[in-house]
């Protein structure tokens, strides 16, 4: 089945979150994805809010940077959510933007070792291990979570390039590709992703998570010209026009290989609360289930 969604991107300032996850809600959208993007707003404060205000709302939140963050704070940030809202989080974890993680004196040497060892750390603490290890970046010493998640608390980690495609599919339980990848680059990323599972020895399911970057109403064409004239990479994908035709965008990436696909806005949406409407109320309903 593929669950399609929507980004509240950082871009809206914080008090517009309420009645976007509140609409949200009420229209039927299966997810309400947030970023944590530097710097602007945090992933995990507007996650909390988001599904305090809402009852049944999944929300995810793509992703959290982990040079910002030590592999145990995630844990317990990620265990309180999961513990308070059962069934409704998804957390990704991934490199970050290199720029931003410089600005603030976080920037690692090699963030493909970085991302491999916080991954292996948060996945075993949240998994209720006792975790001790000793790595370039991650080190911890008999650390163990009070109040781990009583059930199953899966990791996805953002991905774009080959190797951290393949260390994705080892290390995380599921990918997170950037707006801007067709359908092309989702099947390749698959064939990435089950290298490195089948590497790793892996047969769980494996979560592919797609941005699509979508624009409804009489300017759509230009605002997504814009916004893709601005990717530096990817195939430059994205949709606009009616509901019929974003849901075909969505089921190309669907059959392509893609499980969830979350419908990105344009920076400059007028009406982030008309969009979310859109996305569940006029394309969920085109998608084949």
């Amino acid at each position: 089945m593929t669950t399609v969604g929507a980004v509240f991107r950082p871009q809206n300032a914080p008090e517009r979150l309420r009645p976007v996850a509140r609409g949200a809600e009420a229209a039927g959208l299966d997810e309400l994805w947030l970023w944590e993007d530097c710097f602007l707003e945090s992933g995990i404060a507007s996650a909390a809010a988001a599904l305090a205000w809402t009852e049944r709302l999944r929300v995810g939140v793509g992703l959290l940077p982990v040079p910002l963050r030590n592999a145990a704070l995630t844990a317990m940030e990620a265990a309180t959510l999961h513990r308070l809202f059962p069934g409704r989080v998804t957390l990704a974890v991934g490199h970050g933007v290199q720029e931003w993680m410089g600005q603030v004196g976080a920037r690692a040497e090699s963030p493909l070792t970085l991302l491999r060892e916080h991954l292996a750390a948060l996945r075993a603490l949240l998994g209720g291990e006792s975790v001790s290890t000793d790595g370039r970046y991650v080190r911890l010493d008999a650390v163990a979570l009070d109040y781990p998640p009583h059930g199953a608390a899966p990791v996805l980690s953002g991905a774009t390039g080959p190797r951290t495609l393949r260390l994705s599919g080892e290390a995380a339980d599921g990918s997170v590709l950037v707006a801007g990848t067709g359908p092309h680059g989702v099947r390749r990323a698959r064939e990435l992703i089950d290298e490195g599972r089948t590497a790793a020895g892996r047969a769980d399911a494996h979560r592919v998570v797609v941005y699509l970057l979508a624009a409804t109403g009489p300017d759509a064409a230009e605002r997504l010209r814009g916004e893709l004239a601005a990717k530096k990479d990817g195939e430059a994908f994205g949709v606009a026009g009616d509901a019929a035709a974003v849901a075909d965008a969505v089921e190309r990436l669907a059959e392509a290989g893609a499980d969830s696909v979350i419908l990105e806005p344009t920076a400059d949406e007028p009406d982030t609360e008309a969009f979310v409407r859109f996305t569940a109320e006029r394309v969920r309903p085109l998608v084949a289930r």
